[in-house]
């Protein structure tokens, strides 16, 4: 009889996935959320690639502004037309890094946390194709999307419509955050980390809150 054998993956992979042994716990308060945002060449998942990744902890309620995360990251592919959202020039002189050292240090940071982004998807899919080119499975953890927490907030009402998807800087009027980083992954990163926290006061007001309800 053949048997397959076990697809052999580097150690920094074994070590993230080692991680997601236990359940993670159902008290917000007991959780690490790690809140994360990608600046990309573009808006395909397939042919664009990931020129920076920034990230923030958030745990207890409370972002770890000491303990961020950012890096840029070498691409042969590059458009001019993105470069003027976020501002990241082909001839940069920033520490670029391979797209490999960037998985490994971001897999490395990120752990078991829960994910938040805003529009998740888009982020997440970006990932998982560079986990792919490296041979690797996609990510293992869970993830909440700001635009869709933010509907929960909103009132039910044949009067007010909801829209489909909220965007980044709805909620920053919305919620008054400051612009002032907009367009940077950490930046970006750390406006998503205060709408989440407005969001989660909200929520908290109709009930109580875990992770389980978050995840609806």
């Amino acid at each position: 009889m053949w048997f397959k054998s076990k697809k052999k993956y580097p150690e920094y992979w074994n070590r993230y996935e080692s991680l997601f042994k236990e359940e993670t716990p159902q008290d917000i308060s007991k959780i690490r959320f790690v809140v994360f945002d990608t600046e990309t060449t573009g808006f395909s998942v397939i042919s664009d690639r990931i020129l920076c990744i920034g990230a923030l902890s958030l745990e207890n309620n409370k972002i770890q502004v000491h303990n961020s995360f950012e890096v840029y990251v070498k691409q042969n592919v590059y458009k001019e037309e993105s470069a003027k959202i976020h501002g990241i020039l082909n001839n940069s002189k920033k520490n670029l890094i391979s797209e490999e050292e960037s998985v490994i240090q971001f897999l490395a940071y990120l752990g078991n946390a829960v994910i938040i982004a805003h529009h998740a998807m888009f982020d997440i899919n970006m990932f998982n194709q560079a986990l792919g080119r490296l041979g690797l499975p996609e990510l293992k953890n869970k993830y909440l999307d700001t635009s869709t927490l933010y509907k929960k907030t909103q009132l039910k009402s044949n009067l007010l419509k909801k829209q489909d998807f909220y965007t980044l800087d709805e909620l920053t009027d919305k919620f008054d955050i400051s612009k002032e980083d907009r367009h940077t992954a950490l930046g970006d990163a750390y406006i998503t980390a205060i709408a989440f926290l407005k969001i989660l006061t909200e929520l908290k007001k109709k009930k109580t809150v875990t992770l389980k309800v978050l995840l609806k």
